[in-house]
């Protein structure tokens, strides 16, 4: 127990001194930042270096001291471009369905409802989680995290479109830079890690618009790039029987974009309605766990 409690506290130290240089630095004092909280962490002798291997702020670090001037040029950009993953290998009659949770003004909040049904259904989801939203509901966050129902993955830290030339995605900037790009997905992954020591394997950037420099910095730092192939709520706007045709259209091995913080929008009541229908078709509801993904 106090082993437990001097690496709580050891993390926690090193993370807020990366935080704190991160949101106040020019991008060279936050590659010293992640070197900082990765030297302190290696400094101590009790701590063993397995314990440092999947630390974000480690895998952040390695990333940023190889980038070199080819990561600078993005290639393509779009949401179904080469490397992103939007569908699954499977034989069976199996579908995904995702959530975004994605904060901000006007995406902080938690649909309950549909929470509800689906731990009711007992219904299994993959949830990509802003940094923005989880510091508005770090209660909610910890007990969808605890729910095996639920697996927790990266949204990004703010929400931006994942671009090392700041291109635009839905009329929102994108990263600027291949730094930039890293940030976006690493600072969300270390508060993921520091809120449950879990470190997630699937990243989704804001609006889902992504390059194809992004994509491959998002494997080097360990994760796969998903979106999806089945436009499930369009930005939690569609109306319930739109959210419900969308869904029907889904095949074996698809993967559907819904969202999760939006309890005003209709989300909710075409998942209800589709669910049955999709059961009913012979399909079963699956994570992502141990799925190898395809484009």
């Amino acid at each position: 127990m106090k082993m437990r409690l001097w690496i709580t506290a050891a993390i926690f130290t090193a993370v807020s001194a990366f935080f704190i240089q991160t949101y106040f630095s020019s991008p060279s004092e936050k590659y010293a930042a992640f070197h900082s909280a990765e030297n302190w962490l290696t400094d101590q002798s009790e701590r063993e270096k397995s314990d440092l291997q999947d630390e974000p702020a480690d895998r952040a670090s390695e990333v940023l001291a190889t980038l070199s001037e080819h990561d600078h040029d993005g290639g393509e950009f779009g949401v179904h471009i080469d490397g992103v993953k939007n569908r699954f290998e499977t034989n069976e009659q199996e579908i995904a369905l995702t959530f975004d949770l994605c904060g901000g003004d006007f995406g902080s909040e938690l649909d309950e409802e549909l929470v509800d049904f689906l731990r009711d259904e007992q219904i299994p989801a993959v949830l990509f989680v802003n940094k923005r939203w989880l510091t508005e509901n770090e209660e909610q966050f910890i007990d969808l995290y605890e729910d095996p129902l639920f697996t927790i993955e990266n949204h990004g830290t703010e929400h931006k479109p994942l671009s090392v030339e700041g291109k635009e995605g839905w009329g929102i900037d994108g990263t600027g830079s291949p730094e930039e790009a890293v940030e976006e997905v690493m600072i969300n992954q270390q508060a993921i890690y520091e809120r449950t020591g879990y470190t997630p394997e699937l990243f989704r950037s804001g609006t889902a618009h992504v390059d194809e420099s992004s994509v491959a910095l998002v494997n080097r730092l360990g994760l796969e790039t998903v979106n999806y192939d089945i436009l499930g709520d369009a930005g939690a706007t569609y109306s319930a029987e739109e959210v419900k045709e969308s869904l029907l259209n889904a095949e074996a091995g698809s993967i559907a974009l819904l969202h999760m913080n939006q309890p005003n929008s209709e989300t909710a009541a075409g998942v209800q309605k589709a669910v049955p229908e999709l059961q009913a078709d012979g399909y079963e509801f699956v994570a992502l766990d141990n799925k190898t993904l395809v484009d």
